[in-house]
């Protein structure tokens, strides 16, 4: 902004900006700006209007001194501390794109970044092994959970993906019965290929508050093939035979057969929490999430020996990505590796 004088509440101006100017509506089967379908309050109006004053003109942004300051506004949070290094990261990988938007629009000759020595922190991605749960924990919540009321049990086999598949949350939320090939005896076989992250309706072109995308960082039409083990074979086909499928093939689905809500199936996981483990233990991150029950399925699949390019592939991840989050558990491996290799040499010495 060029200057804060007659600047609205902050909250205010917040909400303008998030549910107004950056937001779309369909209107006749057209994406157009909120504030062209739907009438603002007026004081959303008159703090539209005044950013819309205040803001700074795209070309400034060649200046290092306004790129500067733009920049370190990244840094902080709404109450003015530090935000945290990932946060950091993901904004300026967003204030970059939009740039690089300006740039091709013509608004700007180049992209002005490199103009300013400036670099986002250095972040620690590897998880924290502490509080990921073992397999004997990992079983006792998925169990746990099961037993959280009708709710819990339609997703218990859910909280299985996770962990015996390590599927992403929004991958289990879109798994189909015809993704599914799960014999009566011995290991089974998912072939996945799409997710339904939950997005918030006001995102989305359909205005679904979920929206369908392939896998993570994949071509649309990609497909994952995850072989099971007979636990969760059985409890998919267990599973099957108890509540049966959405209308469009999905195994889960909400109490009126809607997509499953994150609130929903977080809310189960931490009752599970509660239940299995002790006050003290229910204090720390220790399995804090569900996503905790697909990190114990990769770390479990590391720890047996299996190659890192093979768990890679299973979970959906780059080998550069399952080495930056697992380096600790892939470590352990390569000394077992190494115990092996040793094993080999110290054999044909003696022959």
């Amino acid at each position: 902004m060029t200057d804060k004088r007659g600047a609205p509440n902050k909250q205010v101006l917040r909400r303008a900006l998030y549910s107004w100017a950056f937001a779309f509506r369909l209107d006749d089967g057209t994406l157009k700006p909120r504030s062209e379908v739907e009438e603002p309050p007026a004081e959303t109006t008159a703090a539209l209007n005044w950013i819309a004053r205040k803001s700074v003109n795209v070309t400034d942004l060649d200046t290092p001194s306004v790129l500067r300051n733009a920049l370190e506004a990244l840094t902080l949070k709404l109450d003015g501390k530090r935000a945290a290094e990932n946060t950091i990261h993901r904004k300026e990988t967003v204030f970059s794109n939009a740039l690089r938007y300006a740039v091709e629009r013509g608004l700007l000759g180049s992209l002005p970044l490199g103009k300013v020595d400036w670099k986002a922190p250095e972040t620690d991605d590897e998880i924290d092994f502490r509080f990921v749960p073992g397999p004997r924990l990992a079983k006792r919540l998925i169990a746990a959970a099961g037993e959280q009321g009708e709710r819990g049990k339609h997703l218990r086999a859910f909280f299985g993906c996770l962990y015996y598949a390590a599927m992403r949350p929004a991958e289990a939320t879109d798994l189909r019965e015809s993704a599914c090939k799960l014999p009566e005896e011995g290991w089974g076989e998912l072939v996945l290929s799409g997710s339904t992250p939950r997005v918030g309706s006001a995102w989305t072109d359909s205005g679904e508050s979920f929206d369908t995308r392939g896998l993570k960082r994949r071509a649309r039409k990609a497909t994952r093939t995850v072989p099971i083990p007979p636990v969760l074979v059985h409890m998919l086909r267990e599973h099957i035979e108890t509540y049966g499928m959405a209308e469009d093939g999905r195994l889960f689905r909400a109490h009126r057969g809607g997509h499953v809500l994150s609130k929903e199936y977080g809310e189960i996981w931490q009752a599970a929490r509660l239940v299995v483990l002790s006050e003290k233990e229910a204090k720390t991150p220790l399995a804090e999430r569900p996503y905790s029950a697909r990190a114990a399925g990769v770390s479990l699949w590391l720890e047996s020996g299996v190659a890192p390019a093979e768990v890679a592939r299973r979970a959906g991840h780059s080998i550069a990505v399952l080495f930056r989050f697992y380096a600790k558990a892939i470590h352990g491996n390569q000394q077992r590796s190494n115990h092996q290799i040793e094993w080999a040499l110290n054999a044909a010495d003696e022959e």
